[in-house]
């Protein structure tokens, strides 16, 4: 397996497999869907707007959300629409479609109708098919993106692209090292350069889809060089696959000058390798992940988390924010929660539209700090592949070249181990086997040893844990009371 595009026999045969999996499948016609989506107007076309926003330096609010029930679903979404103000829409699937269990999805669905609602816990579109998605769609005015965490989303992509959803979500690391434990990188990326195939076949015929990687990964002390390197790679295998338009995620860390370096630096990086390649007219948006660990489960405090990352996707001049909700750390949040983020997360936006974060020593110097490790990793695993990603990328999570913090795959290597520095930074207390400079690691141990000296202790495994709680707490560091 190699980072080539896929002959489109070879795509053909496996598309034919593909869409037997199920029922919904079987229907899809890939000429009638090119014409559907001619015939959407741009402003419910994900990367029309995207690139929109990012001509006039706009930032724009997504919620997450996805409900099993039709109607629940497109009132939910108009709710969004229509009293949140979401400037564009989410899908999110169930857990059951997630992991391929389409016959156990039918039959929640069917218990669903006898009981009036459901146990699922998203938007079963694969059992749903073609025209309950372009019900959903045509429904709202506004673009709307599927996002899931899905191995193999295969299927799922074929139903949903065809189903008028213009933005597809996730990617063969980063869908499956965070979510999965057993399934190998070879199955994935292969998965993944179907999926990526597909809507290069789109872009061919006129077809504009947006595709993003899941940035935040595991969501928990990710420094930016991780995030970085595995959104680089899976922006190089979807290029490859004809690829237009392209997302690059991360995941909020908390600390304001290391996430606005982050953010300006993973585009800037992006551009760079996708130039390097000579992968050619590709636009890169940026998406800001608010928070994505532990929240306080005190409304008032949840909005101020809400609020940082607003404020910090702005003066990073963010594409795209993911906006949370106040009820994150009480369970699934209702309409009018999402609404109301999405609200707070709007005001500050509006409010820091025409204000820009200065340039400064050490905002600059972070931002180099992010490009010299990212560059490390990603070279590395270049190098491990004799120039090819894929066959690098196998083998540099097989020698931990590439390490994702508390991911629960057992094709990582989890050596790596993060910290916060005394400004609430995210550093690098361990690295594993990174292949990082001198420079760098002697920097994250400078800062490290700063704050261990500040809190009378040995910087240890127990400030890692001290710093996941922390935000539930209201804090961002975990120091010790």
């Amino acid at each position: 397996m190699m980072n080539k595009r896929l002959e489109i026999d070879e795509f053909s045969a496996q598309r034919r497999e593909v869409l037997k999996q199920w029922p919904s499948g079987e229907g899809v016609n890939f000429e009638e869907v090119v014409n559907y989506h001619k015939a959407m107007p741009k402003k419910k076309i994900f990367a029309e707007v995207l690139a929109k926003a990012k001509a006039e330096g706009r930032t724009l609010a997504q919620p997450r959300a996805g409900v099993s029930l039709i109607d629940e679903h497109i009132d939910m979404l108009k709710y969004l629409q229509d009293e949140g103000g979401a400037d564009l829409l989410p899908t999110t699937i169930d857990s059951l479609t997630k992991q391929n269990r389409y016959e156990e999805a039918e039959k929640a669905i069917e218990e669903g109708k006898i009981a009036g609602h459901s146990k699922l816990t998203g938007f079963p579109a694969i059992n749903y098919g073609v025209m309950a998605c372009r019900k959903v769609n045509e429904s709202v005015n506004l673009p709307c993106q599927i996002r899931h965490s899905t191995p193999d989303a295969r299927l799922l992509a074929e139903i949903t692209l065809a189903g008028g959803f213009t933005d597809f979500e996730g990617g063969g690391i980063s869908y499956n090292i965070p979510y999965a434990k057993n399934v190998s990188l070879e199955e994935t990326i292969s998965h993944w350069q179907y999926v990526d195939r597909l809507v290069g076949l789109y872009e061919d015929h006129g077809v504009r889809i947006n595709r993003e990687p899941f940035g935040p990964l595991t969501g928990t002390l990710v420094p930016p060089c991780i995030s970085h390197s595995v959104g680089i790679i899976e922006a190089l295998l979807a290029a490859e696959q004809g690829v237009k338009n392209i997302s690059l995620g991360y995941g909020q860390c908390g600390n304001l000058i290391q996430d606005i370096a982050a953010v300006q630096s993973l585009i800037e990086l992006g551009e760079e390798y996708l130039a390097r390649f000579n992968y050619q007219g590709v636009m890169l948006t940026s998406v800001f992940h608010q928070w994505m660990g532990g929240f306080p489960q005190d409304e008032s405090k949840a909005f101020g988390v809400i609020s940082w990352g607003a404020a910090t996707a702005a003066f990073a001049k963010a594409t795209k924010v993911l906006v949370k909700s106040p009820y994150e750390a009480i369970g699934i949040s209702t309409k009018e929660a999402n609404a109301a983020g999405i609200k707070a997360t709007k005001q500050i936006l509006s409010m820091l539209k025409d204000q820009s974060f200065p340039n400064t020593p050490e905002l600059l110097w972070e931002k180099e700090l992010i490009k010299l490790e990212t560059r490390a990793i990603v070279d590395k695993v270049l190098e491990l592949g004799d120039g090819d990603i894929v066959l690098g990328t196998v083998k540099g999570f097989e020698v931990g070249a590439i390490d994702i913090p508390f991911a629960p795959s057992r094709f990582n290597a989890g050596r790596m181990l993060p910290v916060r520095d005394s400004q609430g930074a995210v550093r690098i207390l361990d690295h594993g086997n990174l292949p990082l400079s001198k420079e760098s690691l002697d920097f994250n141990r400078e800062r490290i040893a700063e704050r261990g000296k500040e809190e009378g202790r040995e910087p240890s495994f127990q400030m890692v844990v001290d710093d996941i709680y922390a935000i539930g707490k209201g804090r961002l560091t975990g120091r010790p009371r």
